[in-house]
C-alpha cells in the first residue's frame, strides 16, 4: 500500500476550526430516484463523492424525519467542503428543502432537480458545473498536522464473536483510552449490546446521558425477534466484554441516529444497529471524521465520506484478506492502532480507500411504502 496521500486526502482546517481528515464535496441524492444522476455528476468532478441510497420517497413519519436529519448532519461533517443536493422533483424529501436547511446552517450548498432543469442529461451537466463551483470555492487551509484532540472517531464492532470480544476490542479500547485522554471523542455504534444488558448499560451512563440511555433502551426493548438477532447473541456475552472497544469509559452522551454529537470529549453511544453500512453513515452524521471497524467476518467496504480502518482479531480472516485488513489485532496493541489512525487522518489511505470500495445506507425507523 502506498504511504502517500491520494488527491483530496490531505487534512484541512475549516473556517470554524474543525479539522477535516478528507476534503470532499458531497453530491447528495435526496431520493433513490436521483442517485444514478448524482453518481454520474460525482464521476465527472474530481474531489466529489456521491452517496447512493434507497431513501427519500414513500417513507412515513419518524422515518422520513430521520432520513432528512441524516442528510443534513452528513453535510456538516468536517470532511465535507460543500454539498450539492440532487433531487427528482416529486420526492418526499425535497432537495430544495434540504438545501435551504443547509444554507441556514452556513454549509456551502447548491441544489438541482431533474424535473426542474429538463431531464437527466441536463441535470448531469448542470450538476457537474455546480459541483465544480463547490470544489473550486471550498474555504479551508491545509492542516499542519492532526492531533488526537482534533478527532472524533467512530467505532463499530461486528457480531460478538470471540475474536472480537477477546482479541480485537481490547486493542480498540486501549486506543480509545489514549484518544480520550488526549482530548478526542469516540462514538460507539451498535446499541444491541446495551439493550441486551440494560442494568449494566444504565450504570455505565453518566447523569447527563441517563435520560437518553433510558429512552433508547425502552425504544428497542420490544423489537421483533429478527431485528434482535445480534442482541440475542449478546445476551450470552458479559457486558464488560461487549464494551471492550470503549474500555471502562462512561457513556457521556446518547446520540440519536442522524443527529450530531455535542460532547466536547469523551465517549458517546450512537443509537444505531451494528450493521456496518448503516452504522458508518450514522457515525459520520454524528461527526466522526474517521471510523474504526472491528470485523471478524472480513467486511471490506469503506464509506464515501470517511476513511475506515479495518481491525480484525480473527486469524482466518486476516490470512484470507491480508490486503483488506489494516490492523491485525492478534499481534499489535492500542499504540499501533493509534499510530495507524493518525497516519490515515493525516492522509495515508486506508485499505478500503486503496481499493475504492464504499457502501452507504441509512437505518430505518419503521416501514416504508
Amino acid at each position: 500500500m502506498s504511504d502517500a496521500a491520494s488527491p483530496g486526502t490531505a487534512a484541512v482546517v475549516r473556517d470554524d476550526g474543525a479539522v477535516g481528515v478528507r476534503n470532499r464535496v458531497l453530491v447528495l441524492p435526496s431520493v433513490i430516484c436521483s442517485h444514478v444522476v448524482a453518481e454520474r455528476i460525482a464521476d465527472r468532478v474530481p474531489g466529489a463523492v456521491a452517496t447512493p441510497h434507497d431513501h427519500g420517497c414513500a417513507q412515513l413519519g419518524a422515518d422520513i424525519d430521520q432520513t432528512k436529519r441524516t442528510f443534513c448532519s452528513l453535510a456538516t461533517n468536517p470532511n465535507v467542503a460543500g454539498t450539492l443536493v440532487v433531487g427528482l422533483g416529486c420526492e418526499g424529501v425535497q432537495s430544495d428543502d434540504v438545501a435551504a436547511e443547509l444554507d441556514d446552517r452556513g454549509v456551502p450548498v447548491r441544489e438541482v432537480a431533474i424535473q426542474d432543469v429538463g431531464g437527466t442529461d441536463e441535470c448531469i451537466d448542470t450538476g457537474a458545473t455546480l459541483a465544480r463551483e463547490l470544489v473550486e470555492g471550498g474555504s479551508s487551509t491545509p492542516s499542519a498536522g492532526v492531533s488526537p484532540a482534533d478527532l472524533t472517531v467512530g467505532v463499530v464492532v461486528g457480531a460478538p464473536r470471540e475474536s472480537n470480544t477477546e482479541v480485537a476490542e481490547p486493542v480498540v479500547g486501549e486506543f480509545v483510552d489514549e484518544l480520550v485522554d488526549a482530548g478526542g471523542r469516540a462514538i460507539l455504534a451498535g446499541v444491541e449490546r446495551f439493550v441486551a444488558h440494560p442494568d449494566e448499560a444504565r450504570a455505565r451512563a453518566t447523569p447527563a446521558a441517563a435520560e437518553g440511555m433510558a429512552t433508547t433502551l425502552e425504544r428497542h426493548r420490544d423489537r421483533p425477534a429478527k431485528v434482535r438477532r445480534l442482541q440475542r447473541m449478546a445476551d450470552d456475552t458479559p457486558f464488560d466484554a461487549l464494551t471492550g472497544a470503549i474500555a471502562d469509559r462512561p457513556v457521556e452522551e446518547v446520540v440519536e441516529y442522524g443527529a450530531e454529537a455535542t460532547l466536547s470529549e469523551g465517549v458517546a453511544l450512537l443509537d444505531s444497529p451494528s450493521e456496518f453500512a448503516e452504522a458508518a453513515t450514522g457515525l459520520v452524521a454524528a461527526g466522526a471524521q474517521l471510523i474504526v471497524h472491528v470485523t471478524a467476518d472480513g467486511v471490506t467496504t469503506g464509506h464515501p465520506l470517511a476513511p475506515v480502518v479495518k481491525v480484525s482479531g480473527d486469524g482466518t480472516t486476516v490470512e484470507a484478506l491480508p490486503e483488506d485488513i489494516d490492523v491485525d489485532a492478534r499481534s499489535t496493541g492500542g499504540a499501533a492502532l493509534h499510530d495507524r489512525v493518525l497516519a490515515v487522518a493525516e492522509g495515508e489511505r486506508c485499505r478500503a480507500e486503496e481499493h475504492g470500495v464504499t457502501e452507504f445506507a441509512i437505518t430505518r425507523v419503521g416501514p416504508s411504502m
